[in-house]
């Protein structure tokens, strides 16, 4: 049965509308020219095993050592993945065929069309390259251009000064701070800092984003 559409109020005249179509994130295969995005599953779980670090996860939400902790954590991804509220990468450097760290989309809603990135960490040797910029654009030129996203959000901890600057570094747009948000590592109390992209924004910040990769 056809729904019927819901009246157009009189505060909403002259206010963006979008086609309130749910939003479906298929697994895909996202290549750019340094690394590969490739749907995570738990056969990564020895070579990210094999680059963790502690220091990789300072702020963190958990600190990863074990090969178990690494298999708890993808299991955890795949579990979200099957509920349709993830869609996790395993991010694997296309030189050397190695899997140098992971990422993903989270909080995915199918109603709003809205989705964050986030959960991402990289092997030591894979920071300050184009690693983590090319995965942003391959992410979110997938979810702008193919996926049709309203929003994409980012946060970190308010406290990691390295990851908010590489945020804004991108073009994305501080949205303020979350206290109290979350707890952490075994019981740390975390404020995160929000970030965002909207779909109007996109062509300039994707520009910005080819600028750098220029550089890179």
């Amino acid at each position: 049965m056809k729904r019927s559409m819901d009246p157009v109020l009189p505060s909403d005249v002259g206010v963006p509308r979008r086609d309130p179509v749910p939003l479906v994130v298929p697994p895909v295969t996202l290549e750019g020219r340094a690394v590969r995005l490739e749907p995570l599953t738990l056969a990564h779980v020895p070579a990210l095993a094999a680059v963790c670090e502690p220091e990789i996860f300072a702020h963190f939400s958990r600190v990863l050592r074990t090969e178990a902790d690494v298999a708890d954590y993808v299991a955890s991804a795949l579990k979200a993945t099957a509920a349709g509220t993830e869609r996790p990468f395993a991010i694997v450097e296309r030189a050397s065929g190695d899997v140098v760290g992971t990422t993903r989309y989270l909080d995915i809603s199918r109603e709003y069309r809205t989705l964050e990135i986030g959960s991402t960490w990289l092997a030591r040797r894979a920071w300050r390259s184009r690693v983590n910029t090319e995965c942003k654009y391959l992410l979110l030129t997938h979810a702008f251009e193919s996926l049709g996203v309203m929003r994409v959000q980012l946060k970190t901890d308010s406290r990691n000064a390295r990851s908010r600057a590489a945020i804004l570094r991108l073009g994305a747009s501080f949205e303020g701070i979350l206290r109290n948000h979350m707890l952490v590592r075994g019981g740390v109390v975390r404020d995160s800092a929000y970030y965002g992209f909207i779909d109007t924004e996109w062509p300039g910040v994707k520009a910005r984003l080819e600028g750098l990769l220029a550089r890179e």
